[in-house]
């Protein structure tokens, strides 16, 4: 059971940054968490090759480790889905964030909330994954995992009530102007 919910809680963590890289208006570096860079053939996160910090609050700051490396930073921006044009000035790069619109804010919602429906397939998997596991073990009777399936009915309707709050919060943050 101990092993449930551990799989369990990572999958809520996993869930918080996939959408802590979701833009919410503010400029966060959480949003360039994502984008990896052709580094000397490698790909690297942008992290790896550059400091990123947030000037103002629509405004971030990539400071590149490596003149050389820059212009592979600055291709890495423009493939990615933020949608913004990045402006080198030497081996600094500033990266100014547009006011989200309504649209977008609303399709920010839909992507939020199918990354919490995914959540929750993944929650289902793992208690399956586990059940599967108990009614193949010789040593487990048929009330033991009729007993299991209770304790991790209850284990998954808790973490689908936690994914819920964060979805929650997170499309309140998107479409508060």
């Amino acid at each position: 059971m101990q092993n449930l919910e551990e799989r369990m809680k990572k999958t809520i963590e996993s869930t918080r940054r996939t959408l802590s890289t979701i833009r919410t208006g503010r400029a966060t570096p959480d949003l360039l968490s994502r984008i990896t860079v052709d580094y000397y053939g490698s790909m690297v996160p942008i992290s790896q090759v550059a400091n990123i910090s947030v000037v103002e609050g629509n405004i971030l700051l990539i400071n590149v480790f490596d003149a050389n490396a820059i212009e592979n930073v600055e291709r890495a921006i423009m493939k990615s889905d933020l949608g913004v044009t990045p402006q080198r000035d030497g081996i600094v790069i500033r990266l100014i964030l547009p006011d989200l619109t309504a649209e977008r804010r609303q399709e920010l919602a839909k992507i939020v909330k199918k990354q919490g429906e995914e959540s929750k397939i993944s929650l289902r998997n793992i208690r399956q994954d586990f059940l599967n596991e108990k009614k193949k073990d010789d040593s487990v009777t048929d009330d033991d995992v009729k007993h299991f399936t209770g304790k991790a009915q209850e284990i998954i309707d808790k973490y689908n009530r936690e994914v819920e709050e964060v979805i929650k919060d997170k499309e309140k943050e998107i479409l508060s102007v």
